[in-house]
């Protein structure tokens, strides 16, 4: 599935990068509802932004998650306890294309620290332009899911 809406989050520290990420995604998706805090001026708990993208994708199967902290590592750890959520921490374009292709993943974490504003719009567009691939991989995505 060609993803044609997505849903955004970030904590104060993926603030900036976000702003970036919801201005590109206006110009070529359907629709792009943004769960972010209103400013970077106060500390926030990302886990509470995930839920926010989570519920969202639950509900909307043509919805992909964005979700932006310092790292990514936070946003990705939280949103792979959800059940059905395969959220991956890429930091290259060929990240983003394998997590669709062989794990079909649903959501992209990106740490603003560590990724340029280019570079992450850049793994977002291959992103959303890839589909999962391979029926070879699905056994394998069951037994993810198996887990939870």
């Amino acid at each position: 599935m060609i993803f044609t809406s997505a849903a955004i989050a970030c904590d104060h520290r993926g603030y900036i990068l976000k702003a970036s990420v919801v201005a590109h995604l206006e110009s070529i998706l359907h629709e792009v509802r943004d769960f972010s805090p209103s400013s970077n001026l106060v500390s926030v708990d990302y886990p509470d932004y995930v839920r926010r993208v989570v519920e969202c994708i639950h509900v909307n199967s043509n919805f992909f998650g964005i979700l932006i902290c310092n790292s990514g590592i936070g946003m990705s750890i939280a949103a792979n306890r959800f059940k059905g959520i395969r959220a991956v921490n890429c930091h290259t374009k060929e990240e983003a294309k394998l997590s669709r292709e062989h794990n079909n993943s649903n959501v992209i974490c990106l740490g603003a620290g560590f990724i340029s504003d280019e570079l992450a719009l850049k793994c977002i567009d291959v992103f959303i332009s890839k589909e999962f691939s391979d029926e070879r991989h699905l056994k394998r995505i069951k037994k993810i899911d198996e887990l939870c």
